[in-house]
C-alpha cells in the first residue's frame, strides 16, 4: 500500500520526535469536524455492501482528489459518507481508514486544544481496522508506530514493544517493514534494561534479522530503498545486545569479526580484541579460529608489555578487566600511565560493552591527565560518528549532525597532537561525505558556519558544516 511506503519516509524525518513538524499556516479558527460516523454492523462493508454502490465509489473517488490537493474541509465531507457505508472500500485496501487518521492528524494539529478528542478518534478507526483486518498485523503495527512516533507519552516503551509484538505474532513471524526500526529501537533498549527476558529477546532479534535479509533478498524497485534504510539502523542498534554475554553465540563473533583478524593478521590490537570477542561469545579455545589468533599473539605481541589485567580481557571478562584496570590506576603516580589506562578502559567500553557514554568519560579522564594526547580526542569522535544508529534512522538529518562534532574531535586531535594528524585527517575526508547537503540546511533555517547543539547522548555545541 502506498500509505505503507510513506510510513518508512516518515520514519526518517521522526525518529526520536527530534525534529519537530512545522504546523501548517492557520488564517481562522474553524470548528471541530463533526462526530466520527457510525459503522453500522460491518467494518468491513464494502462499496458493493453500500446502499447506494455507485454513489458510495464517487464519493471515495471524490474525497481522495480533495485529499490530493489538500482540499481537506471537503474532503472530509465525502470521507465521512464513505467511512459510514464502506469502509473497507473495493475490500482489497485500507485507505479509508488510513486516510482518516491522515484527518485528524490534520484537525490536531491545527487545533491543539482538542488533541485528546481527536486522538480518541484516530485510536477508534484503528479498532475498526483492527476488526475488519483480524487476519493480520496491519492495522496493530500502524497503531504501535503512531504511538512510538506521535503519542509516546500515551503508552510506556513495554506497551508499545507488546503492540508491536502483537503485529509481528499475527503475522506469523512475518514482520511489516514499517515496524522493524521502531521495534528494534524498544527492543535493545528495553532489554539492556532488563525489561525483556533475554530469551524473548533473541526471538524477536532473528525475527528482524530474518525479515531484513528476506526483504532485502527479495525487493523490488523502489522498495529496496526502503529495506536499505532499515539495514543501515537495525542491525548497528541491535550489536547493542553484544554487551549481554550469551546473547549471541560463537557463530555470530566468528562471522563477523575473524574477518576483522583475518584482514590484520600482525596488528596486535586487532588480534586482542578478536580473541577477546569471540572468548565473550563462547568460542573454546581448542578451535581453528582461537589457535589462530594466539599463534599470531605469540608471534608478534608476546614480547609487548601487556597490561596487568590482560588475561581477564583476553578472556572476555571485560566488567572484571574494567575493575582491575582501575585498581591500578590507584595505585599509579604517573600520570602518562594514568592516562593510558584510562583510554584503555574507554576502549573497552566502546569496542566490547558498547556504552558510548562510559568510553567517552575514560577518554575524558586520560585527556585530564594527558592534554596533548591526541588518541583520546580521535576515540570521541569516532563514539560519535558511530552515533548515526543511535541518534537517528541510520541516514537522514537526525544521524547526519553527529558527524560535525566528530569533525571538531579529530580536529582537535591533530592540532594537540601532530603524530596522529593522518589518521585524523583520513576520519575527517571518510565522514565529511556524510554531512548533511547544503540545500537540507537551508530548508530548516540554517546557514553553515552557524553554532548547533547537538542532542541524543552527544549533548556538544557544534558548528553547522555542509557537504561539498
Amino acid at each position: 500500500m502506498n500509505y505503507k511506503i510513506s510510513i518508512l519516509f516518515l520514519f526518517a524525518a521522526l525518529l526520536f520526535a527530534c525534529t519537530p513538524k512545522t504546523p501548517e499556516a492557520v488564517t481562522e479558527t474553524k470548528p471541530a469536524p463533526p462526530s466520527l460516523p457510525e459503522i453500522k454492523d460491518n467494518p468491513c462493508a464494502t462499496f458493493e455492501d453500500a446502499p447506494d454502490p455507485d454513489q458510495a465509489l464517487e464519493n471515495f473517488v471524490l474525497y481522495r482528489d480533495f485529499l490530493k490537493t489538500k482540499e481537506w474541509d471537503l474532503a472530509y465531507g465525502y470521507w465521512q459518507k464513505v467511512y459510514k457505508d464502506a469502509p473497507a472500500a473495493d475490500g482489497k485496501r485500507a485507505n479509508v481508514f488510513t486516510d482518516g487518521v491522515r484527518f485528524y492528524e490534520h484537525f490536531m494539529e491545527e487545533d491543539k486544544s482538542k488533541k485528546q478528542e481527536y486522538l480518541n478518534k484516530i485510536l477508534s478507526i484503528y479498532e475498526k481496522m483492527a476488526e475488519c483486518y483480524p487476519e493480520g498485523g496491519y492495522a496493530q503495527g500502524l497503531k504501535a508506530f503512531d504511538y512510538f512516533f506521535k503519542y509516546p507519552d500515551l503508552l510506556t516503551k513495554e506497551q508499545q514493544f507488546e503492540l508491536f509484538k502483537k503485529s509481528v505474532d499475527l503475522d506469523k513471524g512475518k514482520p511489516r517493514f514499517f515496524v522493524l526500526n521502531p521495534m528494534t529501537s524498544l527492543l535493545v533498549d528495553l532489554t539492556l534494561e532488563g525489561k525483556i527476558p533475554i530469551e524473548e529477546a533473541k526471538k524477536y532479534q532473528k525475527i528482524i534479522m530474518d525479515a531484513i535479509k528476506k526483504g532485502l533478498a527479495e525487493c523490488q524497485g523502489d522498495e529496496c530503498d526502503n529495506w536499505k534504510i532499515i539495514n543501515e539502523y537495525a542491525p548497528a542498534r541491535l550489536e547493542a545486545l553484544e554487551s549481554i554475554r550469551g546473547f549471541y553465540d560463537c557463530a555470530y563473533y566468528l562471522e563477523k569479526y575473524y574477518p576483522v583478524f583475518q584482514a590484520n593478521p600482525t596488528d596486535c590490537e586487532t588480534i586482542n580484541s578478536v580473541y577477546s570477542s569471540l572468548r565473550f561469545g563462547g568460542c573454546d579455545k581448542a578451535s581453528a579460529e582461537l589457535q589462530a589468533l594466539n599463534t599470531a599473539y605469540e608471534t608478534n605481541c608476546k614480547k609487548e608489555k601487556d597490561p596487568t589485567c590482560n588475561d581477564m580481557l583476553r578472556e572476555g571478562q571485560y566488567r572484571e578487566a574494567i575493575k582491575c584496570l582501575e585498581k591500578a590506576i590507584g595505585s599509579m603516580s604517573d600520570k602518562k600511565d594514568k592516562a593510558t589506562y584510562n583510554l584503555f578502559i574507554a576502549k573497552i567500553y566502546y569496542a566490547h560493552l558498547k556504552s558510548y557514554s562510559n568510553a567517552r568519560k575514560y577518554a575524558r579522564k586520560a585527556i585530564s591527565l594527558r592534554p596533548n594526547w591526541g588518541e583520546p580526542y580521535i576515540l570521541i569522535g569516532t563514539l560519535y560518528a558511530s552515533s548515526g544508529p543511535l541518534c537517528g534512522p541510520g541516514r537522514g538529518w537526525d544521524s547526519q549532525r553527529v558527524v560535525w562534532p566528530a569533525i571538531d574531535k579529530w580536529q582537535k586531535a591533530k592540532s594537540v597532537d601532530p603524530s596522529v594528524a593522518r589518521e585524523a585527517n583520513r576520519l575527517i575526508n571518510q565522514y565529511s561525505q556524510y554531512m548533511p547537503e547544503l540545500g537540507e540546511i537551508f530548508q530548516r533555517g540554517l546557514k553553515v558556519g552557524q553554532p548547533y547543539f547537538v542532542p541524543c547522548w552527544i549533548q556538544e555545541t557544534t558548528t553547522i558544516r555542509a557537504k561539498k
